[in-house]
């Protein structure tokens, strides 16, 4: 019996050991989400419960986390009309109007809290000019290796937006 408890306990220390220094390797929230994210979904949940897909069911987008605290993203439907006049800057009254209510665009820098897993974007710039200079909260729910989900739980329409990614390889 006493050679069992001589193999068992230097065993069950070293598991211990082990364990330990495999969650002293993980990764911080900041360090997992720095790179390239590639939207999935986005969708909006009004406080009456319906729901919209405001860049359609097929959105396109990306969202990039640098290193040194800065960030950019994208997010356009993937049916926005071509410009007839193949001018930019002299789009149709309802080709202006499907680009505005179809891209958001932002950019600026970002903190990381760890202790709720959340994200504070400052806006520096925006397509959407209302929110310059303001900070935008963001709530991760997933994060891994090649999958990142986070929430907007205050968007300006009163809803709580759910986006998804993956990992930019």
């Amino acid at each position: 019996m006493k050679r069992i408890a001589h193999v068992a306990i230097p065993a069950f220390i070293g598991l211990a050991f082990a364990t330990g220094g495999a969650v002293a390797q993980q990764k911080t929230l900041k360090e997992q989400i720095i790179g390239s994210w590639s939207l999935t979904s986005w969708e909006l949940t009004y406080p009456d419960g319906h729901k919209d897909q405001g860049f359609g069911a097929n959105p396109k987008g990306i969202n990039t986390f640098e290193p040194n605290g800065r960030f950019s993203l994208i997010f356009m439907r993937s049916d926005l009309p071509k410009i007839a006049s193949n001018d930019r800057v002299k789009p149709t009254a309802d080709e202006a109007m499907a680009v505005a209510k179809g891209v958001i665009a932002y950019y600026g820098t970002y903190t990381v809290s760890e202790a709720d897993k959340s994200l504070t974007l400052n806006l520096e710039g925006t397509t959407f000019t209302n929110q310059v200079g303001q900070a935008q909260k963001r709530i991760v729910s997933v994060i891994s290796a090649d999958e990142l989900k986070y929430q907007n739980p205050a968007s300006t329409t009163g809803g709580k937006i759910e986006v998804a990614f993956k990992r930019v390889k």
